[in-house]
């Protein structure tokens, strides 16, 4: 119970004792002896009174953003990895570091990943026993019960990639795919908050799905629910990553719309991306989104055909889910405004209308801080509070010993 209050603050803010009894259909009394434990631990601390509604103020109360307690939160995509250290109020307490990883055909991978990890950690100066988790977003086919990672980050003996790294790091780690975490940002701090059936499109390098289904994470009967890029939508006969032809993915993807301006511009089309992509200190795909909000014809062309297909693969998804909202997330999100025309005109093309005036499209406003939000929280959905730094991994304590920390300077 105590974990549940926990949360409700993470993901809701400050609250009073009576709207978290609402939340958690508990008693107060129940809920203040929960809260004093968690102020004498130190997690929660008061934050003011709450508007007066004619009677005496109640006290909020809220995560204790002070407590010297962590979480490490890892986005990653085919290409880039991103890191930051969060304290427990989702501000980052170190900036974020983003490098190359490739993870396709990369058998040393998983290794520098821990070597960047590392590197990452001693510059932050902090206990690794005050860091209660790390949490990673990624790419491929995830089994979370198991821990495992069928697509990427494979070489991992006879223990699943999650398991592997909690050794190796020493410290408690969870994993999940990049869509099913950004579903999960979008659902507790973003456009799906409070919906009940709601469809996060993570607009990437691919195309991904996370399904909000009676206000929760829907993962099908294996965890592998959401595969939105392989559903056969495309007429070309272009290959896809997956080994089958037809896939949505090959016609609607940032990668997609990149190399259809690459090849726009081969043939003779003029455009600022031409210079943009000669800069490599940020990504193709970003460059893309910049130029097609500073107006670039080619970068918008681009960007509106790979949506305008993805589009057409919402408007099956409202044929089959019925969703109340739509939200696109991710790394395209970035393009904010530019995409709704394309997606909706798709929507009216091809949904029976009568499914479509009940589902609304919008933009996320996390972009692409989502999968990264994503991370954290599966740190949060896990943990039990304890003051002394003490974890519960599935019902087990897993108590880290001073010996693994980063530095003599750390906080």
């Amino acid at each position: 119970m105590k974990q549940a209050v926990f949360k409700l603050l993470y993901y809701r803010g400050a609250l009073s004792l009576a709207e978290l009894s609402m939340h958690t259909n508990k008693s107060i009394p129940n809920i203040t002896s929960l809260m004093n434990e968690l102020i004498t631990d130190g997690y929660v601390a008061e934050h003011g009174l709450a508007p007066s509604t004619g009677g005496r103020r109640p006290v909020k109360y809220r995560i204790n953003k002070k407590m010297k307690r962590y979480i490490l939160a890892i986005a990653m995509d085919q290409f880039i990895t991103r890191i930051v250290l969060y304290n427990l109020v989702n501000e980052a307490v170190h900036p974020e570091a983003t490098f190359t990883l490739p993870l396709q055909d990369n058998p040393e991978a998983l290794h520098q990943l821990c070597a960047a990890i590392d590197k990452y950690l001693s510059s932050a100066s902090v206990r690794r026993t005050h860091i209660i988790g790390i949490g990673i977003a990624m790419p491929g086919f995830i089994d979370i019960a198991k821990g495992v990672n069928a697509s990427f980050l494979t070489n991992t003996g006879d223990m699943g990639l999650r398991d592997w790294l909690a050794q190796r790091m020493g410290i408690p780690t969870y994993i999940e795919n990049d869509s099913s975490a950004i579903a999960i940002a979008e659902l507790h701090f973003g456009a799906a908050m409070d919906i009940q059936d709601a469809m996060v499109v993570n607009m990437g390098w691919g195309i991904g799905l996370g399904m909000i289904v009676n206000g929760r994470l829907f993962r099908g009967h294996n965890g592998y629910a959401g595969e939105f890029s392989h559903i056969p939508l495309s007429h070309t006969n272009k290959l896809c990553s997956c080994g089958k032809r037809g896939c949505l993915e090959v016609d609607a993807s940032l990668l997609v719309a990149v190399e259809n301006a690459k090849q726009a511009m081969a043939n003779g089309t003029n455009s600022s991306l031409e210079k943009l992509f000669a800069d490599r200190s940020k990504a193709e795909g970003d460059h893309l989104i910049e130029a097609a909000c500073n107006g670039d014809q080619l970068a918008v062309t681009s960007l509106s055909d790979a949506a305008f297909m993805m589009g057409k693969g919402i408007a099956t998804l409202i044929h089959i889910m019925n969703p109340r909202r739509v939200v696109i997330s991710g790394r395209g999100a970035a393009a904010g405004k530019l995409l709704l025309p394309p997606v909706q005109g798709a929507i009216n093309e091809f949904c029976i209308p009568k499914l479509a005036e009940q589902t609304d499209v919008v933009v996320s406003t996390l972009s692409y801080q989502a999968e990264l939000l994503g991370a954290a929280s599966l740190v949060v959905e896990t943990i039990q509070p304890d003051r002394h730094g003490k974890q519960e991994l599935n019902g087990k304590p897993d108590v880290l010993t001073e010996n693994n920390q980063a530095s003599n300077n750390v906080i």
